[in-house]
């Protein structure tokens, strides 16, 4: 069976996505802050017989990310990394001119740090013709006003799968926009909004598994333009 590791996958397009590999017959480690709905998601997840290791904790940690590579070992090969975890940082966004650095600093060891780490960690585990999904944002390239510290961490982490795709030609490394979604992160950056208009993050996820199970190069993509194959559905 492949195996992936999804962090952030206690809610929203993490848990979305697991529960799809899951349903494949992928097994999994997975990652969240919150231990709770980190280990109700694992439940869930095994119930579907695929084997689930729960970590929690938070990415940014060495120590976490260790735990992670461990994990990833008791299950073989991993032919997967998607690097979902990410922090939005103040909320209400704050400019750019006005934005507290030791939070941006905070922003940038979750949104860009985190996954290289990650990425350097899990590297001897990959599985030759492995994939790497950095979820990236449309903010990283739209100068969208009050994103500049989320924007700017995630247009880091574009450039970073755009090398790493060039440096490592035996993986697949990918940035994909998954789009607007109605989730608690996206409601935290409109904090008194109603975004019950904004697609589920389930929409997002054949995007994903087109990159997971497809045969396209490395690069950036956005996940809603991308069309499942039926093979790729079955």
């Amino acid at each position: 069976m492949p195996t992936a590791l999804v962090t952030g996958a206690s809610r929203g397009l993490g848990l979305g996505l697991a529960r799809a590999l899951a349903a494949e017959g992928w097994d999994l480690v997975i990652d969240a802050r919150g231990a709770g709905a980190l280990e109700a998601a694992r439940a869930e997840l095994a119930g579907s017989g695929a084997r689930v290791i729960a970590v929690a904790g938070d990415v940014a940690d060495p120590a976490h990310r260790r735990a992670l590579a461990g994990a990833v070992a008791d299950l073989g090969p991993l032919d997967a990394l998607v690097n979902n975890a990410s922090l939005l940082g103040p909320s209400p966004q704050p400019p750019l001119a006005s934005y507290p650095l030791q939070e941006l600093s905070r922003v940038y060891r979750v949104n860009v740090f985190a996954p290289l780490a990650l990425i350097q960690s899990l590297l001897p585990a990959m599985a030759t013709g492995g994939r790497i999904l950095n979820i990236t944002s449309d903010a990283a390239v739209e100068p969208y006003e009050g994103w500049g510290g989320y924007g700017s961490s995630k247009a880091a982490l574009d450039q970073l799968t755009n090398i790493l795709g060039a440096e490592l030609p035996h993986l697949r490394v990918y940035a994909v926009d998954p789009g607007d979604m109605r989730t608690q992160m996206h409601q935290e950056a409109f904090p008194g909004e109603d975004i019950s208009d904004r697609p589920p993050p389930e929409e997002s996820v054949p995007g994903l598994l087109v990159l997971l199970t497809g045969d396209l190069p490395s690069g950036r993509y956005q996940a809603r333009s991308l069309t499942p194959t039926p093979l790729e559905v079955a």
